[in-house]
């Protein structure tokens, strides 16, 4: 019986992707697509959020929402792709998110056959190229399913140390002194993928599953996949970036760290 029912099992599965993905994909060398996501993340307002009435916590959450949801695409073919967010007005003021743009992930080229990651990052007018391996993930594969628009999905987990995942972000709690003692902050990832699209392919660090990851949560954000276009009409042609100072991300981490507090030790002196 349950050989049986592992058959019809299999059986939906390669009808699936079937209908998805050509027979002889292995042999298609110019096989293309692009997965467009929404990404939402939650604020926690900690000892502040207590004080505030809930009309204030909202307007807080509106002046923020160019931050805490953001619209990517991901342009792939078999072994290459390039992940970069859709720039939005913010709704409040009209002008783009500047302070913002300084820590925000910038274009990402991930190649999963060489391992590479080259990631374009600006900080204060500065261009950087940011040349690393890719960050590698111990997925481990659970066999809980749901559907995600037409795409039957398998869910992951995996454990990844948390400034591996923000990098290219700041917090002024990078500047504490204890830093070198500080424990390593781990970061737990859900993440849901399609055998339907066999390819190694992920929105940001994520990579590395037998299909194209569709859904993917970690700490306090979620990105969900609202659209896949399979071999669109206009061939894409997928390039890495190629202009900034080269730097790996933890040279890049230091830079970073060290302007802000060059920064606050000079707003410092300015009000002393």
């Amino acid at each position: 019986m349950y050989l049986q029912l592992f058959n019809i099992f299999l059986a939906t599965i390669f009808s699936f992707i079937g209908t998805t993905i050509p027979s002889n994909f292995d042999e298609i060398q110019d096989f293309q697509g692009k997965a467009y996501y929404f990404s939402k993340s939650t604020m926690d307002l900690g000892s502040w959020g207590a004080r505030m009435s809930e009309v204030q916590k909202k307007d807080i959450k509106n002046r923020l929402k160019n931050r805490l949801e953001k619209t990517y695409v991901l342009t792939f073919d078999k072994d290459e792709s390039i992940f970069k967010e859709e720039e939005k007005v913010d709704a409040i003021s009209g002008a783009t998110d500047s302070w913002g743009s300084n820590f925000a992930r910038g274009k990402q080229y991930k190649n999963v056959s060489s391992n590479q990651l080259i990631q374009a990052q600006e900080f204060y007018g500065k261009r950087f190229l940011v040349k690393d391996e890719l960050q590698k993930i111990e997925w481990k594969m659970g066999s809980e399913s749901k559907q995600i628009g037409q795409y039957l999905c398998f869910k992951a987990t995996a454990v990844i140390p948390t400034d591996e995942l923000t990098w290219y972000d700041f917090s002024w709690n990078d500047l504490s002194s204890d830093q070198e003692n500080k424990d390593i902050e781990l970061t737990s990832v859900e993440a849901w993928y399609t055998l339907q699209i066999p390819l190694n392919h992920g929105p940001a660090e994520y990579w590395g599953l037998p299909g194209l990851i569709l859904e993917v949560s970690a700490g306090n954000t979620t990105m969900l996949c609202s659209q896949v276009i399979i071999n669109p009409k206009e061939k894409i042609e997928i390039k890495s970036p190629n202009k900034g100072k080269e730097i790996n991300k933890i040279n890049y981490s230091e830079t970073v760290q060290s302007k802000m507090l060059e920064m606050r030790n000079n707003r410092g002196r300015r009000r002393g």
